[in-house]
Order: structure tokens, then C-alpha cells, then sequence
């Protein structure tokens, strides 16, 4: 959530920025609310300190006497109104939080304006389409393929979009994960491994409620959501805690399965292994001081590219526009992929600053340098997500044979030089 000393203070700037990231929100509801809110809770307190006054002076009465029998109906009739004012105001409150639940974070200045996708800016491109194999088609088309990814049996077992990976493809998988974990932990990153399932409080804390139910998969009788990502666990490792400054940045690796319903999802953008809803990644989380959040983001982004240039993957990065970026975020970069047989390019990692936001609503805090406590900023991005990073690797390194040539860097977690079936 957003600073609530801004929204007040400054409501035409959170109007500006809203209106920027064209997200729907009623911020004249919200602050109707607020004012009710802020009523209640006045008339609250005045309610509990005339019943404390009017205990001191029943105290120093004499008991039985006319004034004390007549202070006893007195405070009956306060503590009635009392009880009665803190319904109301537990009553407001609740409503309160909810819509101020429903206000976005605030684009960064250095967001471009844009509508969508379209208006998304290159920031910057490393390697060729031209340089992937000649002999490259799609992945699904691959002879061996539909073997070694078992969509068919997955889809008997679970549903579409759960594949079985069978044999040197399951191996190479396995492969993949070691080396982003390795490359991070080289790189400061400490690795946890992490709750798959979390309560409401923690996708509450991250944005993904209200914002993302439709997304999640819900285990409804213990009210727990299976993740979407690493985020949402490793992010609320350190919810309602104050972490010494001195720490700052903190930076965590975790590799988790990910779930997500992508309702709504069809046509090619999800053939293969394009979109699936089980799907392993490795996540990048970073709590960071405010001064430093900015330049830690470029510094994620650049984890996350290390990756791709070592695996050999020509890749661009998107700045996004303000139409594009998620509910929580202040500023996001996309990094894609160029997939040779599809012809196209597949996001593969997104990493973000969401500065405060996740933090409040967290309550993830930091002792400043007067010992004032501040919310960190967090930090995180993919580094990287395995299925369309596999996708290109088997389209890019197709040579005549149907063999897919394997990237150095993974040689010491897969044996052999090339993958086929």
C-alpha cells in the first residue's frame, strides 16, 4: 500500500500517477472512508475518556450515595455508547482497509507513458535472431519432443498445461535449475527453499490479493493459495519485522515449482511449453533501503541477463510502460527471449521495483539513521523461469539431426553434448 501521508496530503499527485498505470480505482470512495474513519475513531476516544473521567470520579464517591447511584447510570449510558461507537468504527475500519487495499502502487517518473504492450521501450538487446540455427522449428515439432515432455499422460493425470518430463529432458531441466542457483549464489544471493502454499495474509502482503484471485489455485478448506511465485513466500520471510540496516540489501534465491490458472488463456502463445500452469522457476528477492532501491533493480536486472548471454539466448529488455505494469509495481523490465522456430520473442523473466508498497502492506521495516523505523524497499525478478527458456534452447540449438546442441555453462550437471532423444 501507498503511503498514507501522501494520499492525503497530496491527493491530485496519487490521482496523476493512477491515472498514468489506467487502473480502475475509487479513490473518492476511499476518501469518504477516510474522513469516517478518522470521525469514528475521534469520537471513539472522547467516549473512553469520559468513562475514564467518569470512573475517577465515581472513585471518590461515596458508595451508595445518591451521587454514586446517579454516576452508576451515567456510566452505564457511556459504556453503552462506547460499545457502540467501537462496533461502528471496527465496522468502518474494515471498509476502510479494503478499498485502501485496492489503491495501486505509484509509477516511478522514469515509466513511459503508454497504453499496452505496443508502447513498451527497448532498453536493450543482446545477440541476433540471426545467429540461432538454421535447422530451427518449433519446439512442439521436434520428433522426439512429445516423448520426453509428456503433455498427453500430464493431462491424464491432471489436466492441460501439467506435463510429465521424461529422461535426459527431466535431467536437463534439473540442469538448468543448478546453474541459475549456482550463478546466484556466486553472486550474493543466500538460497532458501520455501512453503509451496501460503495464507491469505501473505498474498495480501504482496499484491497478488485483492488484485490476482483469479490467477491462483485455492485450497479453499485450509483458505491457503498454492504460489504463483517464489515472490509471495520469500518476500513475507520477514513480514511484521524490523531487519537491521546494516544487512541492506538483503538478497534471497529460491527455486519452487510456480501454479498459475491463466483462465482465459488459448491459441499459440500457449502451444508447447509456452504457458503451462505448473512450472519450475528461480526467483531473485531483494529488501532494500530506499536510497539504494533504483540502482539494486539494475543490478537484478543484469543477474538475470548474465544468465541468458552464458546460455547463449539473444534476448531484448522492455522497459514497461505504464499500462503494462502489474499492480504493485513502481517500474518493471521484461526480458525476452528470441525462440528460432517459433519466430518470436518469449518473456522469460520480469524484474521489478515495488518500492514501499509490498513492504507496508507487509510491514517490513528498517531503523533509519536517526532509529526511526521505515519500510525497505523489495525487490525481485526471475533468473530465470525454465519453460520458455527451454523452449528456445531446443528451437536455437537444432542442428539437421534433431539433436539440440548443450550450452557449456551446463556441462557440469549434464554429461552429454547434445540433448535428443
Amino acid at each position: 500500500m501507498i503511503d498514507l501521508n501522501l494520499l492525503r496530503e497530496q491527493p491530485d499527485l496519487v490521482r496523476e500517477a493512477i491515472a498514468r498505470k489506467k487502473f480502475d480505482c475509487d479513490l473518492d470512495a476511499f476518501f469518504s472512508l477516510d474522513e469516517e474513519r478518522r470521525s469514528c475513531i475521534a469520537r471513539s476516544e472522547k467516549a473512553r475518556a469520559d468513562q475514564n473521567s467518569a470512573n475517577k470520579e465515581m472513585a471518590a464517591m461515596e458508595k451508595g450515595s445518591p451521587e454514586f447511584l446517579e454516576k452508576i447510570a451515567e456510566m452505564k449510558s457511556i459504556a453503552a455508547e462506547v460499545k457502540e461507537l467501537e462496533g461502528k468504527t471496527k465496522e468502518v475500519e474494515s471498509r476502510w482497509r479494503d478499498a485502501y487495499l485496492t489503491i495501486p502502487n505509484l509509477p516511478d517518473p522514469s515509466v513511459p507513458d503508454g497504453d499496452g504492450e505496443d508502447d513498451n521501450q527497448v532498453a536493450e538487446t543482446w545477440g541476433s535472431p540471426e545467429d540461432v540455427s538454421g535447422d530451427a522449428i518449433p519446439h512442439w515439432d521436434v520428433p522426439w519432443f512429445a516423448d520426453l515432455a509428456d503433455f498427453e499422460r500430464g493431462a491424464k493425470v491432471t489436466g492441460a498445461g501439467f506435463p510429465f518430463f521424461v529422461g535426459d529432458l527431466s535431467r536437463f531441466v534439473r540442469a538448468l535449475i543448478q546453474f541459475f542457483l549456482k550463478e546466484a549464489e556466486d553472486a550474493g544471493y543466500l538460497e532458501v527453499s520455501s512453503p509451496l502454499l501460503v495464507n491469505e495474509d501473505s498474498a495480501r502482503a504482496t499484491g497478488q490479493l485483492p488484485d490476482k484471485e483469479g490467477m491462483m489455485y485455492h485450497a479453499s478448506e485450509d483458505d491457503f493459495y498454492l504460489i504463483p511465485t517464489a515472490e509471495v513466500p520469500v518476500t513475507n520471510f520477514f513480514r511484521d519485522e524490523i531487519v537491521e540496516s546494516s544487512q541492506l540489501p538483503l538478497k534471497r534465491v529460491c527455486h519452487t515449482p510456480c501454479f498459475r490458472r491463466e483462465a482465459g488463456s488459448w491459441g499459440k502463445d500457449v502451444r508447447g511449453l509456452n504457458r503451462l500452469h505448473q512450472f519450475d522457476k528461480v526467483e531473485l528477492v531483494k529488501w532494500t533501503s530506499p536510497d539504494t532501491s533504483f540502482d539494486e533493480l539494475e543490478l537484478l536486472r543484469g543477474n538475470a541477463e548474465s544468465l541468458l548471454r552464458k546460455l547463449g539466448l539473444p534476448y531484448r529488455v522492455l522497459l514497461m510502460c505504464v499500462g503494462d505494469i502489474g499492480f504493485s509495481h513502481a517500474k518493471q523490465y521484461d526480458l525476452e527471449v528470441w525462440a528460432g522456430g517459433q519466430k518470436r520473442w518469449l518473456e522469460v523473466s520480469s524484474c521489478s521495483n515495488f518500492t514501499d508498497f509490498q513492504a507496508r502492506r507487509a510491514g517490513i521495516r528498517f531503523r533509519d539513521e536517526n532509529g526511526k523505523p521505515r519500510a525497505v524497499h523489495t525487490l525481485n525478478g526471475s533468473a530465470l523461469a525454465v519453460p520458455r527458456v527451454l523452449a528456445a534452447l531446443i528451437e536455437n540449438n537444432l542442428d539437421k539431426e534433431g539433436r539440440v546442441k548443450v550450452p557449456d555453462c551446463l556441462r557440469p550437471w549434464f554429461d552429454k553434448d547434445f540433448l535428443t532423444a
